[in-house]
């Protein structure tokens, strides 16, 4: 036998049947929905940390079944969640796309602005209609979301829904053309909008609303998944790095949520597993009641896990709470992926899970295991800094504050007798001595800086002129700005804060995995190229390829 035809013959005949069905297609393959999941303040190692723990269905299937991107950095600063959550959905960056912080300042006027803001909208779902909570929108984003450009490439057919319990984790990714964005009001336990996506509160999340789930959870009390002796990956429960729980002097399991909700309101559950568990709720619901999946067209659910980066910040990385929120977060996600097989069908959605930052370990605990940290005191600086131009312009409170480690300058304090370049150079005199501080740039100038390239270009991603201080301050390694010791934060360059989980699985991905080092702003290029679609207006990534079947 001629074993070197015997081989070809199928090769040519696979070769032959990929160009036949590519020349038969009469119309684009596309997955008829696809999820994009954004687990707020998942440090990428949580993804093996707890791994051992970790069930078949949630993390692992995703692993196990999906590709995935194991080195996946930010490339801009400061790393907070509304940036990251405009950046996946954008692929762009501050520079662009203009949300540059959860807060900022505009330059030109000293107001200071919530990302997501808009007074020309109203509250749906609250009893006041000019209630703060809904007065949002995604004015503020100044570039289009990879939802967007799939409403603009299927003529609005597509429907577009974005679920989760902060605002800026629903509005954000869901773009400025979405069906609804749908969020969390601590005060009512309602799910809310504004009238920037309707007038009025769909039925069934109306009869949601009134069965007052958000309670209930509340009700059954947190205490953990497992034996607490089991938690080997975390410190003892009693410990001091934690922040309390108003009426309580100390957070140890069984924590009772039912008695803690009369001090601390329905909001609580933002600190409680039971948020992830509740905002999955609202998924579910989105998808069997707006058909989601069931078009003649992709359709996209934006969900943000919002209770993460609240129970990150309350407690700090290495609590039994961060362990057990994510063990729980584990079956949740794989009751999730069951409910996706069974109402849109296994194979027939795409779903991507990533973050929008990491976060540091508690300072002290650091500093108690000897590891290089500390605490930079934002308002002692900002006080200091004052007093220090205040003695040689003569002027008071010539800064306004020291909003994502920026410079932001009171201009309106700023009179002609004060040469702006004399300015800059003594605010970055101050802070260069300061500790705790690595670099002091004045961001337009950054090109002349003598720092690594890396936070350079951080540096120049992150920097809108319009939104951003004259000056961007660099912190060492195992510091960030927090006004006490207790819990933990995020909001560097650095590794921890930078490095994100990003896993593929389902319609067109293959399995496997890369370390090949990708970018947030590569997601959203990624999902236009599996869709066949445009790129969002302010893109800057690439796709990856890797992970096409």
């Amino acid at each position: 036998m001629n074993v070197k035809k015997f081989l070809t013959f199928p090769l040519l005949l696979a070769t032959f049947s990929i160009f036949a069905q590519s020349g038969n297609q009469t119309q684009v393959n596309r997955p008829k929905l696809v999820v994009g999941i954004v687990v707020d303040q998942m440090r990428w190692d949580y993804l093996y940390r707890y791994y051992d723990r970790y069930s078949n269905n949630g993390f692992k299937r995703m692993l196990n079944e999906g590709f995935t991107c194991e080195n996946t950095m930010l490339n801009y600063v400061p790393s907070y969640t509304a940036i990251g959550h405009s950046t996946i959905y954008t692929g762009s960056v501050p520079a662009i796309h203009g949300i540059a912080g959860n807060d900022f300042i505009v330059q030109a006027t000293g107001q200071s602005l919530y990302c997501t803001q808009d007074d020309n909208v109203n509250s749906v779902g609250t009893k006041d209609k000019n209630a703060t909570a809904g007065k949002m929108s995604p004015f503020n984003l100044k570039a289009s979301t990879i939802t967007d450009e799939l409403k603009l490439a299927t003529n609005f057919r597509s429907k577009v829904v974005g679920v989760s319990i902060k605002d800026r984790g629903s509005i954000l990714p869901a773009g400025h053309a979405a069906n609804a964005a749908y969020w969390f009001d601590g005060e009512s336990g309602n799910w809310i909008t504004s009238t920037w996506y309707m007038e009025d509160l769909p039925k069934w999340l109306k009869e949601f609303n009134s069965k007052e789930v958000a309670r209930k959870y509340l009700d059954q009390n947190w205490n953990t998944l497992y034996p607490i002796d089991t938690y080997v990956q975390s410190t003892s429960d009693d410990n001091i790095y934690e922040e309390t729980f108003k009426g309580i002097d100390k957070v140890k399991f069984p924590i009772k949520t039912s008695d803690l909700v009369k001090k601390n309101g329905l909001g609580l559950i933002r600190t409680t597993p039971y948020g992830n568990t509740l905002t999955l709720d609202v998924a579910k619901l989105v998808i069997e009641n707006e058909q989601m999946g069931n078009n003649q067209v992709t359709d996209f659910l934006a969900v943000s896990l919002s209770s993460p980066d609240y129970i990150g910040h309350q407690f700090g990385p290495n609590s039994v709470k961060v362990e057990d929120n994510y063990l729980r977060l584990d079956k949740d996600l794989g009751d999730f992926f069951a409910y996706l097989d069974q109402k849109v069908g296994k194979g027939n959605y795409t779903v991507f899970l990533t973050a929008d930052h990491g976060g540091a370990h508690n300072g002290q605990f650091l500093k108690d295991n000897k590891i290089p940290a500390g605490n930079w005191d934002v308002k002692t600086i900002n006080d200091g800094l004052n007093k220090f131009l205040a003695g040689k312009f003569g002027v008071d409170n010539l800064v306004y504050n020291l909003y994502n480690y920026q410079v932001n300058y009171n201009y309106k304090q700023i009179n002609s007798s004060i040469d702006m370049d004399d300015l800059r150079e003594a605010s970055i005199e101050y802070l260069q001595k300061v500790e705790g501080v690595a670099y002091v740039v004045e961001t337009a100038k950054v090109s002349e800086a003598t720092i690594p390239a890396v936070i350079k270009e951080k540096i120049v991603n992150g920097y809108n002129r319009d939104l951003c201080g004259e000056i961007q301050i660099i912190l060492k390694p195992g510091w960030y700005s927090d006004n006490d010791l207790k819990g933990a934060t995020h909001g560097t360059w650095n590794p921890y804060d930078a490095h994100i989980p990003l896993v593929w699985m389902g319609w067109g991905i293959k399995q496997g995995s890369t370390n090949t080092e990708v970018y947030m702003t590569d997601i959203a290029p990624t999902v236009a190229a599996l869709l066949h679609i445009q790129m969002p207006s302010g893109c800057i990534g690439k796709p990856i390829t890797d992970l096409w079947k």
